[in-house]
């Protein structure tokens, strides 16, 4: 379900960037069932310092789930979002049925109308973020993605950690690529020359 956004409330945030937190869903912690990765603890652990620095800067959040119960395999009992990721206030919560996030015409027009600006985090790195970045492409948006607050599912005898790797040189022929500490000091209260160079926004 889709919570109804107040566009002109996102817009007012100077067009700083949005942080975009994709299927922070339960289900990637669960060790036993079959959309465990394994780095999902560390990536995880970067996600919460990414939304706390976008917090203390005020920036625009949103979160992207998968509406459809299919998409866990028919369970939705471990669906619910992971502690410390529940959206709260202002934040914008935007379902989907396919693996862009562009997929939800809603954060299709709040990433537009909030200058087509946004950093990415979250899971999984081979699906959602790799089909986000290139649509984001196509449609003239900037997307930065936080490699290390992302993770991706290994292929047969590849392992996660080289997809993941695969996946984000991918994603940087789309975007940027970056890892969290670099963004947070680049977009920090001290950078802000850098965070306009880097976003085309005004900060």
């Amino acid at each position: 379900m889709n919570k109804v956004v107040d566009l002109n409330a996102f817009t007012r945030a100077a067009r700083l960037p949005t942080l975009v937190l994709v299927d922070l869903q339960q289900d990637y912690l669960a060790p036993s069932r079959a959309l465990d990765i394994p780095e999902a603890p560390d990536a995880l652990a970067n996600c919460r310092l990414a939304l706390a620095h976008a917090r203390a800067m005020d920036m625009p959040v949103a979160y992207t789930h998968w509406a459809d119960a299919s998409s866990f395999g028919g369970r939705r009992r471990n669906a619910g979002p992971i502690e410390g990721f529940e959206p709260h206030g202002p934040d914008s919560v935007f379902g989907r049925k396919q693996p862009s996030c562009y997929a939800s015409p809603h954060f299709a027009e709040v990433i537009a109308n909030n200058g087509g600006n946004f950093i990415m985090a979250g899971f999984a790195g081979e699906a959602a973020c790799l089909a986000t970045a290139i649509e984001a492409f196509h449609r003239g948006h900037r997307v930065t993605y936080l490699a290390d607050a992302s993770a991706s599912y290994g292929f047969a005898d590849m392992p996660s950690v080289t997809v993941h790797d695969v996946v984000c040189r991918l994603i940087g022929q789309w975007g940027t690529v970056m890892n969290t500490q670099s963004w947070i000091r680049m977009t920090s209260r001290t950078g802000q020359c850098k965070t306009r160079q880097l976003f085309g926004g005004r900060t």
